[in-house]
């Protein structure tokens, strides 16, 4: 049997009630700043005018993305590989969801909003990479903000070291590189290849 609404759901799952509803504000506020001060990494998930999703990793210094005013927060976009899939999507459909995470913390914290692209100059020069103004500022404007609790992460065990894969155990992303791009080329030449690119990626911006 599949559930296809929202009734069917609630034939499973009691109605949530307590913090889990009473937690969502709808501005950022002093714990909102203090949490993204400490953050370095997040995912952005988007949708295209069809509602094909994509989730997105976004990381920097602790505090890359910050609040500009109570209801906007915004980041530099980094250098990428230009296929600008959160971007393309966000020009169609502003709505965007957001998840931060501190390291070693199990509670994430969301934002739901809506996202614009900035080339705003002065905007651009408040969000510098290294001594240079960003291209362009992602701007979001919050809807809902809340914390996450901890029990995926906990589950997960994360940030236990001793849970971790060594690392002969974990996939190598540039085998799957070569096969899913069906690149005809020496593995250890793509290894070096893709090495060197991504540490002349981060240092651009």
């Amino acid at each position: 049997m599949s559930l296809n609404s929202r009734d069917d759901l609630r034939t499973i799952y009691r109605e949530p009630r307590g913090g889990a509803v009473n937690k969502v504000i709808h501005e950022l506020d002093e714990h909102c700043v203090a949490f993204l001060e400490r953050s370095p990494l997040m995912v952005m998930s988007t949708a295209d005018a069809n509602g094909v999703c994509d989730g997105s990793p976004k990381g920097g210094a602790p505090g890359f993305a910050r609040v500009i005013d109570p209801q906007r927060l915004g980041w530099a976009d980094a250098s990428g590989n230009n296929r600008l899939d959160s971007f393309e999507n966000v020009v169609q459909n502003p709505s965007v969801a957001l998840l931060f995470l501190i390291p070693g913390l199990d509670e994430t914290f969301r934002i739901n909003g809506t996202a614009e692209l900035s080339t705003d100059p002065e905007l651009c020069a408040q969000f510098t990479l290294g001594n240079t103004p960003a291209r362009v500022v992602v701007v979001v404007n919050v809807v809902e903000a809340y914390m996450h609790c901890s029990k995926a992460l906990r589950r997960a065990e994360v940030w236990n070291a001793d849970s971790w894969p060594s690392a002969d155990e974990v996939p190598d992303a540039v085998c799957i590189l070569r096969d899913h791009a069906n690149i005809d080329a020496p593995l250890e030449d793509l290894r070096d290849g893709y090495e060197a690119d991504v540490v002349a990626t981060l240092t651009t911006p």
